[in-house]
């Protein structure tokens, strides 16, 4: 089959590798109809997180037809169309029961923190990825759901991440009826959150970023109020000269490890690595939260320290809520909220493009090129 294979930071293309096969009687093999390249993903084309080996294959976020299933598996059988949660979980463990499915402590056993996730790293599991004509799905019965006739397959391969962790940071945000939702990145992950926050009863959006055309996007999709970063100074300063002097209600990091904005944190975080990539939007969103407020954090950072004002977070009485996303937690709710018409995934959708192409695709999306939002890969062709 043809599949993405990881060659080393920036360096990625379309191979053959075996077919996917059962490994285990709750397993199912899911030919892949679509599959995502993620903001997450470019972490790992960056080289920023450990332990990404070379020859694997990202994407956890794809939709496909059932292929094959193992005799355990009861709720799947060959021809259902699914879209497959990022998460890998079992159901059953200590935090899945919780419905913390992003912490499942079976499918990363040695992890303290994240759960596997579909082509992600050996952080994460070791887990190959969706970017793929056929992949192995694991706890077949757990996370598969399968696609109601009415929803469009477009929109149903951004259920399987980036619809539910923008909505998840919202939820996160604890946002109350008229408050003021900062959210720093216009990614797809920040566009849906700031679309989100107005579901849980924002008065104000506000979208930072530094791409233009993002911020464009922005403007339209969440819809937001849009400031370049470029064009101010001192980021808590400007928040609380537009919210009376008091800051955010809420703030919301949806930029993670890869961020620009700051060369001393880019430096020690993306260049040296000596901390877990550049964290200036999580320093902007606790120094321009209220004090007694709540910051919301779904950007990916790796598994070591960062440099953050943590006096300032005591000294305010900020909240921190962050997490990776439940997806199949939140799945009822999001897709009632499609057919609802209150949120529509595939118009974040700029681009689709052959798994043959994926090194192309990989380069127009981290170098933000031709107005990419989110591309999505055809494994098997148009």
């Amino acid at each position: 089959m043809l599949a993405m294979n990881y060659r080393g930071p920036y360096r990625v293309r379309a191979d053959e590798k075996p077919m996917p096969v059962i490994e285990h009687p709750e397993d199912a093999v899911v030919k892949v109809t679509r599959s995502c390249i993620c903001g997450s993903d470019l972490h790992l084309y960056h080289g920023m997180v450990p332990d990404t080996r070379i020859g694997m294959t990202f994407g956890h976020e794809f939709c496909g037809i059932v292929e094959e299933v193992g005799p355990e598996v009861r709720n799947l059988k060959k021809g259902d169309h699914v879209l497959v949660p990022f998460n890998i979980a079992c159901g059953k463990c200590h935090f899945c029961q919780q419905g913390l499915f992003g912490n499942c402590h079976e499918s990363n056993a040695q992890a303290t923190a994240v759960g596997g996730i579909y082509g992600y790293s050996h952080t994460a599991g070791g887990y190959d990825g969706g970017q793929a004509q056929y992949v192995r799905v694991p706890y077949a019965d757990v996370g598969p759901t399968v696609i109601p006739d009415w929803l469009d397959p477009d929109d149903a391969v951004l259920l399987t991440d980036v619809v539910p962790t923008g909505y998840q940071a919202a939820e996160m945000g604890g946002i109350r009826r008229g408050d003021t939702v900062v959210v720093f990145g216009a990614g797809p992950v920040g566009l849906m959150a700031a679309r989100s926050a107005w579901l849980f009863g924002a008065g104000r959006v506000i979208v930072i970023d530094y791409i233009d055309y993002r911020l464009e996007f922005a403007r339209s999709f969440g819809p937001a109020e849009v400031y370049n970063f470029r064009e101010i100074d001192d980021m808590a300063v400007f928040i609380k000269k537009q919210t009376d002097g008091l800051g955010a209600d809420v703030c919301i990091d949806a930029v993670g490890g890869d961020a620009a904005g700051n060369k001393l944190q880019r430096l020690f975080g993306v260049y040296l690595k000596w901390e877990a990539g550049n964290a200036i939007a999580l320093h902007w969103a606790i120094n321009s939260v209220k004090k007694g407020g709540i910051v919301s954090v779904v950007g990916v950072y790796g598994p070591t320290g960062n440099i953050v004002p943590v006096g300032n977070v005591v000294n305010k009485g900020i909240t921190i809520r962050a997490n990776q996303a439940s997806v199949k937690r939140l799945l009822p709710r999001l897709i009632d909220h499609i057919k609802a018409g209150h949120i529509n995934p595939k118009a974040m959708i700029t681009h689709r493009v052959p798994l043959e192409d994926i090194a192309d695709a990989y380069h127009m999306f981290s170098a933000r090129l031709d107005g990419c939002i989110k591309p999505v890969l055809l494994p098997h062709g148009a």
